[in-house]
């Protein structure tokens, strides 16, 4: 079962923890997102966003009050591993580092393409090599010097990612075309669905910001707070952008697939809007490799608090700085060596996979918990009984269904070499008692 968080301070408040999940969320998709949405709906575009809204409405309840509940470090692996124990606390612990360690190198590596349509030095392999190096060892310092100095670069991130997007959105009403917006037709059930699938993966990330759970000012109510707050501006500001971009480009938009925020931009704000879009996805790109370093190291401590995993010192906690430094600066190697080998395609569908595996983990964990604990005092409760927790694990077996064929089968191998580890793990453990 999982135990207190020793030595960690909860210095985490709802600001900081709402930056954190904005940060995590709002990454490199949304740049271009809304050439993708336009191609597939039209201009009824804006219904898939208002559906999808409320699909991760659902969904982000159950990590509302699964974190209420249970509100030590490791965010939804602690959740299914109070709820179900140390088998499924292990895998929903190693499906959420292998998939935020995935992301975060793939991220990595967009960054440096970025770069390198600014200057083609960032092409050379020495380069790409000498700079991922430089910026996982940067964020590994800051971050083993403490929660506060990570939070601050977060924060930061936040701010500069949003800013752009924000003056976008804010200016570009000016240039809207009503008549860009007219809703032609509805979409079928299908396109709906499918539409929706792709908003749904664009607000991923949720889960990565609660894992600082042992970190966090009275997380009763700082967690479901900071969620409500977070996915709430991030719903309105996709909107937004769809709004903004098909009012200004009409029917153009599916033909800037590549940077259609960038061409909005040039028209809106001329050529320095199309910078200031560039520069703003290096820094949102930035923003989530940051974010991940600051977060995901500590399901890493988590698992070997809890001796999910048997390496004691994952769990060691930096005397002077109160932060699990071993965890992070462990990760932050593995993340480095996943950088610099190359492609990750057949890994992202894995990882995909994954997160819907975790998502139906926290779904089931909160009907669990609901029957296992007590609620305490100021313990968020989502209301109208077990409504929201079914509807919640309905719409995940939904997405899961849509999966292709390999990459369900992808899954399921992955789950079973995940079995077989630990398994070994447990046979480990009895002979060395």
């Amino acid at each position: 079962m999982a135990k207190p968080d020793e030595g960690l301070k909860r210095t985490v408040g709802t600001l900081g923890l709402s930056a954190n999940i904005i940060n995590i969320i709002v990454g490199a998709g949304i740049f271009v997102l809304p050439a993708i949405i336009a191609g597939k709906m039209g201009t009824s575009s804006i219904i898939s966003y208002v559906f999808c809204g409320i699909l991760i409405a659902l969904v982000v309840l159950c990590f509302a009050e699964a974190g209420s509940k249970v509100n030590n470090t490791g965010g939804p692996y602690t959740y299914i591993e109070t709820a179900f124990g140390d088998y499924a606390g292990f895998l929903a612990g190693i499906f959420a580092i292998g998939s935020n360690m995935i992301a975060s190198a793939a991220v990595a590596i967009a960054l440096l393409n970025i770069l390198a349509t600014i200057n083609p030095v960032f092409e050379l392999t020495g380069v790409r090599i000498a700079f991922l190096f430089i910026l996982y060892l940067t964020l590994a310092i800051i971050n083993v010097l403490g929660v506060k100095q990570g939070m601050r670069i977060v924060k930061l991130n936040t701010l500069l990612k949003l800013s752009p997007l924000l003056i976008l959105v804010i200016i570009g009403w000016k240039d809207v075309s009503i008549a860009n917006l007219n809703i032609e037709s509805f979409p079928s059930i299908d396109e709906l669905g499918e539409s929706s699938l792709i908003l749904f993966f664009a607000f991923l990330g949720c889960e990565t910001g609660l894992i600082v759970g042992g970190e966090i000012k009275n997380p009763k109510q700082t967690i479901p707070r900071a969620i409500f707050i977070s996915i709430g501006l991030v719903v309105l500001l996709y909107m937004g952008l769809q709004i903004v971009s098909q009012g200004v480009l009409g029917n153009e938009l599916v033909n800037y697939k590549a940077s259609p925020l960038a061409e909005t931009a040039k028209i809106v704000l001329g050529p320095f809007g199309y910078i200031l879009i560039t520069i703003g996805a290096a820094i949102s790109m930035f923003g989530v490799v940051s974010g991940d370093l600051l977060n995901t190291p500590r399901v890493l401590f988590a698992l070997s608090r809890d001796k999910v995993i048997p390496i004691k010192k994952l769990s060691n906690i930096h005397k002077k700085f109160t932060t699990p430094y071993i965890a992070i600066i462990t990760y932050s190697i593995i993340t480095f060596i996943f950088a610099i080998t190359g492609s990750f395609e057949q890994l992202i569908i894995i990882a995909t996979s994954t997160i819907l595996l975790l998502y139906l983990g926290v779904a089931l964990s909160v009907i669990k918990l609901r029957k296992s604990q007590k609620s305490e005092p100021g313990e968020f409760k989502i209301p109208g009984g077990l409504i929201v927790p079914i509807l919640s694990i309905l719409i995940i077996f939904y997405f899961l269904s849509h999966l292709a064929i390999d990459e369900i089968i992808g899954a399921i191998l992955f789950l079973a070499s995940l079995s077989i580890i630990y398994l070994c793990i447990q046979i480990f453990k009895k002979k060395s008692v």
